[in-house]
C-alpha cells in the first residue's frame, strides 16, 4: 500500500469590529496630511465597521479532520483582533499606531503580528481586513518587492 499524500486545505473565519481613527502622519505637515488623506484626515476622527477575515493553512488531520479546531482560532482572533481594536480609537487606545499611521495597511500588519504570536508556527496564510464594502488589503507577511 503507498503512503497517502498530504490533504492541504486552508480555513478562513471572520470577524466584524468598530473602531475609529484619524489618518494623519507626524511625518507631514497639516497641510501635507490634508492634502494626502483628505476627509480622512477630520481632527475627530471617523469610524468604520471592519470586517476581518483570517485564513489559516495547513494539513488536514487524519483523525480529527480539521486543519485546525474552529474554536481555537475563534479565540485567538477574540485575543488579537477583538479585544485590542474593538470599540477603539486606534490612534489614541492602541499603542502601536502612537506611531505608525492607522491605515487599513497597517492594521491588517497589526492583527498578522499578534496573530502569529497565538497561532501554531507556519500556519497563518492571510489577513483580510475589509475598510468598507469597496476597500479590502489583504497581507500575507513579509513578503520581499525587487526594485
Amino acid at each position: 500500500m503507498s503512503p497517502r499524500s498530504a490533504r492541504l486545505a486552508r480555513l478562513s473565519r471572520s470577524v466584524t469590529f468598530s473602531a475609529c481613527h484619524r489618518l494623519h502622519s507626524k511625518s507631514l505637515s497639516d497641510e501635507e496630511n490634508l492634502k494626502l488623506f483628505g476627509k480622512c484626515n477630520n481632527p475627530n476622527g471617523h469610524g468604520h465597521n471592519y470586517k476581518v477575515v483570517v485564513t489559516v493553512r495547513g494539513e488536514i488531520n487524519p483523525v480529527s479532520g480539521m486543519v485546525m479546531n474552529l474554536t481555537d482560532l475563534k479565540e485567538y482572533m477574540q485575543e488579537a483582533i477583538m479585544e485590542p481594536l474593538d470599540h477603539k480609537n486606534l490612534d489614541k487606545d492602541v499603542p502601536y499606531f502612537s506611531e505608525v499611521v492607522s491605515t487599513t495597511e497597517n492594521v491588517a500588519v497589526f492583527i498578522w503580528d499578534n496573530l502569529q504570536r497565538l497561532l501554531p508556527r507556519g500556519i497563518l496564510y492571510k489577513v483580510e481586513v475589509h475598510e468598507t464594502e469597496q476597500n479590502v488589503v489583504v497581507y500575507k507577511g513579509e513578503e520581499t518587492i525587487v526594485k
